[in-house]
């Protein structure tokens, strides 16, 4: 993976796998799978707006001088799917399954929508202004997935 739009694009698609597990498992009213499958997915987001948030949005900030244009939207979105992924985290303590699947439905326009922009528009930008950054940038993020499985 030699650029953001490859390896976050990349992440954005396991997350995807991982909802989609999780709510299979709450569709069947498996709720012992759906917690295992919600909370892989729930830590796969979370570490996904930490490597946003934490070394991509910064060095892009940094770089072009913008901190109120696209990262500041996407900021705010990640605390929009922050609330929903707790509202789906209490249904799916609750086996609430009905609740579960009205929130997963709203998170799924969101992250769908959030996705494009990233991958449409923020990542390839990023990808231009960060040049030479870019592969430490990658190799920075890589090492924040292997610490967080050890």
């Amino acid at each position: 993976m030699n650029t953001i739009l490859d390896f976050l694009g990349s992440d954005h698609h396991a997350c995807d796998d991982l909802f989609a597990s999780a709510e299979a498992a709450v569709a069947q009213k498996n709720w012992d799978s759906a917690r295992e499958q919600f909370g892989r997915f729930q830590a796969a987001m979370a570490h996904h707006f930490t490597m946003e948030e934490t070394l991509l949005f910064p060095a892009f900030e940094s770089r072009t001088g913008m901190s109120t244009g696209p990262t500041q939207v996407m900021r705010m979105e990640h605390a929009q799917m922050r609330d929903l992924l707790q509202g789906m985290q209490d249904a799916v303590a609750a086996a609430n399954q009905n609740s579960f699947l009205g929130l997963s439905e709203t998170l799924n326009m969101l992250m769908q929508q959030h996705n494009l922009k990233e991958e449409n528009m923020l990542y390839p930008m990023s990808d231009r202004v960060l040049g030479s950054e870019r592969e430490s940038l990658i190799r920075a993020m890589q090492a924040s997935g292997s610490q967080d499985e050890t």
